[in-house]
């Protein structure tokens, strides 16, 4: 699969961007007085749910293009995605346990935030799963494609669910603004675009090899 000179433009500029972002985190940002050193993995942890939350949202309209479309492109855009929300949704519980054991003095608890967002990543483990099942081709991408209409139920559940319920999940945007310091914010920006760069690279590159996949998979059935 040939890399074009926008992906590797992409990538450069991820690579650059996630560089500066670690400069501005440990070196422009402050040491939050509450918490200390242990809060600076939120700059990693919220860019990854946040992409995370983007790649579950382009599965579902991949997902309704595949069911009114009928094409591979849109199928293809759904997995990936998909992929790509598991990979980041799983680092991004990974890095909310390691904050969160010094903080709550647990790796784990049953907050509505967490629980949400843990039944989310089984969700979509199960819709990557079927991807791979061996039903009919053709009857698993409708299948596929309704389970990633049906699964994006879910999010809103997540994002709103430290207004929904009790919950000890610190907001992070709140009608107070959040209560971070500037320099706090410049980093997370920083991070936040570099994170999205290197999510934008990995989506277009899997997007691409799931459909140089199926071509491949169509010539060699064509000469069975």
């Amino acid at each position: 699969m040939k890399v074009t000179p926008l992906i590797s433009i992409l990538a450069v500029a991820a690579g650059l961007t996630l560089v500066g972002a670690h400069l501005a985190i440990w070196l422009h940002a402050p040491v939050e007085a509450t918490m200390g050193l242990v809060q600076k993995i939120f700059y990693l942890h919220l860019p990854l749910a946040w992409w995370a939350m983007l790649s579950f949202f382009l599965v579902f309209v991949g997902s309704v293009g595949m069911l009114f479309r009928k094409t591979a492109s849109w199928d293809a855009l759904a997995g990936s995605a998909a992929e790509m929300g598991v990979l980041f949704s799983g680092l991004a519980l990974i890095t909310g346990s390691l904050w969160a054991r010094p903080i709550w003095n647990v790796w784990w608890t049953w907050d509505p935030r967490l629980t949400t967002a843990l039944i989310m990543w089984f969700v979509y483990t199960g819709y990557l799963v079927l991807r791979t099942s061996p039903i009919p081709h053709a009857k698993r991408r409708i299948l596929c494609a309704v389970l990633g209409i049906v699964a994006f139920v879910n999010i809103p559940f997540v994002f709103f669910s430290t207004r929904l319920w009790r919950s000890i999940h610190p907001s992070v945007i709140t009608s107070s603004g959040g209560g971070m310091e500037p320099e706090m914010w410049q980093a997370m920006g920083i991070s936040l675009t570099g994170v999205g760069l290197l999510w934008l690279v990995l989506v277009i590159l899997r997007t691409r090899q799931i459909l140089v996949q199926e071509r491949l998979d169509g010539l060699w059935a064509a000469r069975l």
